[in-house]
């Protein structure tokens, strides 16, 4: 707990991001989902989640990444209690919705990237369809889009030292699942919602 404190504060006294309040969706898990610009997003939104809301929020991560180091394997278990995502060779037993989809059923809540992968553009992309599959799987879940600005600039894809600017996490309004929507069109549907001002 006192780790996990310090290290939301020292975030955001590094970022600038601001706490929310309260969370945007209300009491109980959600699915929230964020464009994916720097590996500082997921802290970023975690400390930037009030204290309650942050301590029941698993972000997706890396399995390859979060696994090499004994440290970053403590931060992943311990402070983030992340859900640990294969890259390669995913079979069905290692099927990264399932995990997600366990961390869910647990009555917490996760933090997804749809677009799958960090783009050094400053654009969001295409979604891809796990955000659906999991939407569609816990239907009566709040799916609350986040927006970062500048996390790119702070510390962009390839280097290793943050460079200090402020930067801002937007939470929109939550949007949720429904049976007569198609895949594409849900998927364009969380993207606008991302991307509306």
């Amino acid at each position: 707990m006192i780790a996990s404190r310090a290290i939301a504060a020292a975030t955001r006294l590094f970022t600038g991001v601001r706490r929310v309040p309260v969370a945007p969706h209300g009491d109980g898990p959600a699915i929230y989902f964020a464009n994916h610009t720097s590996h500082l997003d997921f802290l970023v939104i975690w400390s930037a989640l009030p204290l309650p809301a942050r301590l029941q929020t698993s972000p997706a991560a890396a399995e390859d990444y979060w696994t090499a180091s004994s440290m970053r394997r403590w931060l992943a278990a311990r402070i983030f209690q992340a859900v640990l995502i294969p890259r390669e060779a995913i079979t069905r037993e290692n099927n990264p919705l399932d995990r997600l989809a366990a961390c869910l059923e647990s009555g917490r809540s996760i933090l997804i990237y749809p677009e799958g992968t960090r783009r050094g553009d400053g654009q969001v992309g295409v979604y891809k369809s796990g955000l659906y599959h999991l939407a569609r799987r816990f239907p009566q879940l709040p799916l609350v889009p986040i927006y970062l600005d500048n996390l790119g600039r702070i510390l962009p894809k390839g280097a290793l030292v943050p460079v200090p600017i402020i930067a801002q996490a937007h939470f929109r309004e939550p949007i949720h699942f429904s049976e007569t929507e198609t895949k594409p069109a849900f998927l364009e549907r969380a993207r606008a919602a991302l991307l509306s001002p």
